[in-house]
């Protein structure tokens, strides 16, 4: 498969992001939200692209030297070829390239192919947080990359 990944700050592609939080999350990310996201200097979006469709896409916030990853989604036809490995990848190399100390998020502890993407690409399970998601309640497993060997 052949994508790209691109770093996203305008907020006219909010529409798009949107498409993909819907195909994904039982409590998608609307598109006004995504806009007031993209409008913080401190947030911005990763997405894959093939063609003129948007497969896939994550978000951060950066506070001081600290990722915090917001959703990461696949489109459900382009899941399994490695475009969520790809924005890892890339989130990683800017996280590198602007000194950050670690990346962290919450994943649903039932949601066992994307805990096992998260270890695959060097996030470990650092925390519980009990009920944190509804439409099923589930715990949130919080996972974080270390950038820096003394924090692993």
């Amino acid at each position: 498969m052949n994508y790209r990944i691109e770093r996203i700050k305008a907020v006219s592609e909010a529409g798009r992001l949107a498409e993909i939080e819907k195909e994904c999350f039982s409590h998608p990310l609307e598109e006004k939200q995504i806009a007031a996201l993209l409008q913080n200097e401190n947030t911005f979006f990763l997405a894959a692209g093939e063609g003129d469709i948007l497969t896939g896409s994550l978000w951060v916030q950066t506070v001081l030297d600290e990722g915090y990853i917001g959703n990461v989604a696949v489109r459900p036809a382009y899941r399994r070829c490695g475009i969520a490995d790809a924005l890892l990848r890339e989130l990683a190399a800017f996280a590198e390239k602007n000194h950050l100390v670690f990346l962290t998020l919450e994943v649903r502890e039932g949601n066992v192919p994307a805990i096992a993407l998260y270890e695959k690409n060097g996030y470990h399970r650092v925390g519980l947080r009990p009920g944190y998601y509804s439409d099923p309640r589930e715990d949130a497993v919080l996972m974080t990359y270390y950038l820096r060997q003394e924090h692993t």
